[in-house]
């Protein structure tokens, strides 16, 4: 008996307007800027001729405002879903403009920072598998031999690629492969994930500033094999 082959696309959100460089996290008032939009956009025009017959989408602004191209090209229903929201952080609302420099002139913030593997300044990494692949199950369902697509945020997307290929979590920022408007596709057969792709449909509008080097487009591997 042949076993049905559906996709689930993980899909980062565009660029947001956040001049001060606060640490957003989950919240309200922070929307994609305009060259955000333009890459809601791309990727609208990019994977818009596929077979996508689900969409499910983060409840934060910029989520849906990212989600909003690809529905009208699709002519989908967004299905608003909180457990794909971004990850909680108790660092939510300061700036981080100057990078490292930002944790360490202040010292009241250090004592987030006792256990980086959980991490102890946030969500657990477990904790956003576990409701991350339940809307990832959700989805395969809803779109069984067709393709879905999640919009998401980097952190609960890379944690979940990680999960599904049995590697180990790295909060290292600079080494996540899941730049803005990417899409880390989850190629299911039957309920059973067999391939992970990785690509950019906006990539060459992403500034550089904001890659997160040593991956990129250019460098980083295709696919991999859970």
């Amino acid at each position: 008996m042949t076993q049905t082959e559906t996709i689930v696309h993980l899909l980062r959100h565009g660029e947001v307007h956040n001049p001060q460089g606060v640490l957003y996290g989950r919240r309200d008032g922070f929307h994609l800027s305009d060259l955000g939009n333009r890459m809601a956009e791309r990727v609208a025009e990019s994977i818009g001729d596929r077979d996508i017959t689900h969409l499910r989408v983060s409840p934060l602004e910029r989520a849906q405002e990212t989600a909003r191209p690809l529905a009208a090209a699709r002519g989908l229903e967004i299905v608003t879903d909180e457990r794909v929201i971004e990850s909680a952080n108790k660092l939510e609302g300061l700036s981080f403009d100057q990078g490292l420099w930002s944790i360490v002139k202040r010292p009241r913030i250090w004592r987030h920072f006792y256990n980086p593997l959980r991490p102890s300044w946030g969500e657990a990494h477990d904790e956003i598998v576990a409701r991350m692949m339940a809307a990832v199950e959700d989805a395969r369902a809803a779109a069984e031999g067709h393709e879905a697509v999640i919009v998401s945020h980097q952190l609960p997307i890379w944690t979940t690629r990680l999960h599904v290929e049995k590697r180990r979590q790295n909060i290292d920022p600079r080494k996540r492969e899941c730049t803005l408007c990417s899409l880390t596709s989850l190629h299911f057969t039957g309920d059973r994930i067999t391939r992970v792709a990785y690509s950019e449909p906006a990539g060459d509008l992403i500034p550089v500033k904001d890659r997160n080097a040593p991956f990129s487009a250019g460098n980083a591997p295709e696919e991999k094999r859970p």
